[in-house]
């Protein structure tokens, strides 16, 4: 008997992700502004990580006989007004933006996963105190409580980055939970009960797996967050500091010469703009692509 239920739980566990995944690459294939909108994240994650081979200069040199530069073919994006390289730095800028992004999207779904599993799988008083904890965390403004977290500690990478993972763990918690309270009820989690499996393999082994699609969308969607969120603290000196370069801190040095150097602060807005895009649209996609409404009708 035991060794029916162990076979019949592992068909139904394995069931639904594999057909899920399936019909969502199916569905994605298909969508045209989703895959355009992953080539541009492909793109953009091998220039970043490609940096330091790719840039023509690096981002520290200074030359103040080549100050404010427009674009050419020595300076393909121009020079700021330390005479550096605009174009190497904002490669150089995609490898800090990308990093606090993937960085503190990471330390969010860490929180909001582990939360949203417990609440939804126990239920009851524990699941009751999470969320109400969820809720006074979601009742805070999240950038004044950022911007003053930032101001007390410092500003660097490291804190921008744990600072934004740790107040944006809300929304991830809140989709984990709703998808285990429906899960918990599924013919293969009972299976795993009367197997007297422990309740952390059941968690990790069996229903978080299932529970995969919403949490893969959230992450993409919430890494163009963050890369915003990141930009607009470093554009007010609270993100990533000089000579490190970032989108948002170079926005801050090239709006000062915006009207006699338009390129220094308009390429850093342009990778912002069609990074966050890219990221949105592929989001967009994979929300679309895993909808059972949507792949029921198609």
């Amino acid at each position: 008997m035991a060794a029916v239920l162990r076979t019949r739980q592992k068909q139904l566990a394995s069931e639904r992700p594999s057909s899920q995944l399936n019909d969502a690459w199916r569905k994605l294939k298909r969508n045209r502004l989703a895959l355009a909108g992953g080539f541009v994240v492909l793109i953009i994650i091998l220039s970043a990580a490609l940096a330091p081979w790719i840039a023509p200069h690096s981002y520290r040199q200074q030359s103040l006989m080549s100050r404010l530069q427009e674009p050419s073919s020595d300076h393909w994006l121009g020079t700021d007004g330390y005479g550096r390289d605009v174009f190497s730095r904002v490669l150089w800028g995609a490898r800090v933006s990308l990093q606090i992004g993937f960085g503190a999207a990471g330390l969010a779904l860490f929180i909001g996963v582990i939360l949203g599993s417990i609440a939804g799988y126990y239920g009851g008083y524990i699941d009751n105190a999470i969320m109400r904890f969820t809720d006074i965390m979601m009742c805070i403004p999240a950038l004044f409580l950022a911007l003053t977290v930032i101001a007390l500690f410092g500003a660097s990478m490291i804190n921008t980055m744990i600072v934004i993972g740790v107040i944006y763990w809300t929304r991830t918690c809140r989709i984990v939970r709703g998808e285990f309270l429906s899960l918990r009820k599924r013919e293969f989690t009972e299976a795993a009960r009367a197997l007297g499996m422990k309740d952390s393999r059941i968690i990790f082994r069996h229903l978080l797996p299932n529970a995969l699609a919403p949490i893969i969308v959230q992450a993409t969607l919430f890494i163009a967050q963050v890369i915003l969120i990141e930009s607009g603290l470093s554009f007010l000196g609270l993100g990533a500091q000089p000579p490190t370069p970032s989108w948002g801190n170079m926005l801050t040095e090239g709006y000062k010469f915006l009207s006699m150097a338009w390129w220094i602060a308009t390429f850093p807005g342009l990778a912002i703009f069609f990074t966050v895009l890219a990221f949105n649209l592929l989001g967009d996609g994979l929300r679309d692509a895993f909808d059972p409404k949507q792949q029921a009708s198609s």
